[in-house]
């Protein structure tokens, strides 16, 4: 793969690469979507630097959306004019009918790709359960522009994706099965995975902008970061200059913000984050069992931030 083709954005027809938002959804008060508010969040990302928007990913809250809300927003966003080549959609729930569902609106949508979660609620299913249910969507929703990207977050489902099972769905269904994110937090499991299957076209995303230097020297396609909500400029440029002098010193500064929002809960923080740089204290409701990061936490984070110089600019309506 050229250096040009990578920096574009694009792999290959259609294929994403660089920096994804899996994007916050904000809520009312009565608990409801708030559409407007996320295509304005959605916009502002792209005009950023990212690449794409992983919509309804574990960001998002998306387990804790339905499949009706989620096909709503997903309308919606296509009908205020977002390019439905820059979508890439969290899928993956644990029931297949909900799954197939979901895969088959994103692709009859023209989205880039679906990014699909694994049945998480059983836990120690095998690998033959596994492809089972992998293969059962694919076949099921039938259409050749699927791209699927498995999601490996082993820390929250509890079920996660092995070598082993790639390999056999790559040998079943090359054409469908186009890459992962790797949210393992195991940079040597990133490696292993870019290694034995990124020479196939395989494209592999960290799941954290703190492995994104390290996944683009190993030859990964970029990464599906949380943190990309609120510090996409930094991040995207990171992807661009990679390659630059200064490369690791742009990590480390990466990282620090990441480290000041892990020491909260990480969603709420980020909704926290948002609200006070877009002026909008709407954005920090929260859908239950989560809850708002309280009032002072919320504060030191912001202050130690602010610290850093760091900064949202364009955000605030």
């Amino acid at each position: 793969m050229s250096a040009s083709t990578r920096d574009s954005g694009v792999r290959g027809a259609g294929r994403m690469a660089g920096v994804l938002a899996p994007v916050l959804t904000p809520f009312g008060p009565d608990l409801a979507p708030d559409a407007p508010r996320w295509i304005r969040h959605c916009r502002w990302l792209l005009d950023q630097g990212c690449a794409g928007l992983a919509i309804f990913g574990t960001t998002s809250e998306a387990n804790s959306l339905s499949v009706d809300e989620r096909e709503r927003l997903l309308e919606q966003i296509l009908a205020a004019g977002v390019d439905p080549g820059r979508l890439v959609v969290g899928t993956g729930c644990c029931a297949l009918p909900d799954t197939i569902r979901l895969t088959r609106a994103a692709v009859r949508a023209g989205c880039a790709g679906a990014l699909v979660l694994p049945p998480f609620y059983y836990k120690s299913v095998s690998d033959d359960g596994l492809f089972r249910s992998f293969a059962e969507v694919i076949e099921r929703v039938g259409d050749n522009q699927l791209c699927m990207y498995l999601y490996h977050i082993p820390p929250i489902a509890q079920v996660g994706i092995s070598a082993a099972l790639l390999e056999r769905l790559l040998a079943a269904y090359p054409r469908a099965v186009a890459g992962m994110k790797d949210s393992s937090g195991d940079m040597e499991n990133t490696r292993a995975m870019i290694a034995r299957f990124g020479g196939s076209g395989f494209d592999v995303f960290a799941g954290s902008e703190r492995f994104l230097l390290a996944t683009l020297r190993a030859g990964g396609a970029g990464c599906i970061t949380a943190s990309a909500n609120v510090n996409p400029a930094a991040i995207a440029r990171l992807y661009r200059e990679w390659r630059s002098p200064d490369a690791d010193a742009q990590q480390t500064a990466l990282d620090a913000v990441r480290s000041a929002l892990e020491r909260n809960a990480v969603i709420p923080a980020l909704k926290h984050v948002v609200a006070h740089f877009a002026g909008d204290p709407a954005w920090r409701t929260v859908r239950p069992p989560l809850v708002p990061v309280a009032e002072n936490r919320g504060a030191a984070l912001v202050t130690e931030l602010s610290g850093r110089g760091f900064g949202m600019p364009g955000l605030r309506t």
